[in-house]
């Protein structure tokens, strides 16, 4: 349990001093903890694992903060109060996503859309759109589609070589979502 503690800590220190995320390697995760490499595989199974074991943290502060801070008033603002949630989380972690995004996409086992974080959002999602969308467009398509607006690499793109800011890129989803649900009634 210690060596398990050691590692995550090792590893989200280390995704918080980089600007490479997909380039810490498992190797230096375990120096950094001071354990070897097989510690790491036998705790988490792959990097893949012990990404999404580091991530599932950040998003356990996500769900609390969603369940504790009272829902807002309406549907519609809880679509946009949960996905202001991811994108300040994933650019707040942004080394650690694109690393867990980019070891998920190499990671036969689960895909991404398979990954707990993403179905707990994506259901979440589907579950305040469908009453918006009044059968206009299925729920659970939508909830996909705004996902994929908040993928890490396309927020690094943005944040990097579209010269976006964070407050931008958090107008601009809300902009999105008001367009697809049409007007506040």
């Amino acid at each position: 349990m210690r060596n398990h503690a050691a590692i995550l800590a090792a590893a989200e220190r280390l995704f918080a001093e980089t600007d490479d995320g997909p380039g810490v390697s498992t190797e230096d995760i375990a120096a950094a903890a001071g354990v070897g490499k097989g510690t790491i595989f036998r705790a988490f199974g792959d990097r893949a694992g012990l990404l999404r074991a580091v991530y599932d943290a950040r998003v356990e502060t996500l769900r609390a903060t969603s369940h504790d801070s009272g829902s807002p008033a309406s549907p519609r603002d809880q679509v946009h109060a949960l996905l202001q949630g991811v994108v300040q989380a994933k650019i707040a972690h942004r080394q650690l996503v694109l690393a867990l995004e980019d070891a998920t996409g190499q990671r036969k086992a689960e895909t991404l859309f398979e990954s707990p974080p993403y179905q707990w959002v994506h259901g979440t999602l589907q579950e305040l759109l469908g009453p918006l969308l009044e059968e206009r467009m299925p729920p659970a398509w939508v909830a996909h589609v705004l996902l994929s607006a908040l993928r890490a690499d396309l927020l690094e793109h943005l944040l990097t070589n579209d010269a976006m800011t964070k407050q931008e890129i958090l107008d601009s989803i809300r902009l999105l979502v008001d367009q697809i649900l049409g007007p506040a009634t």
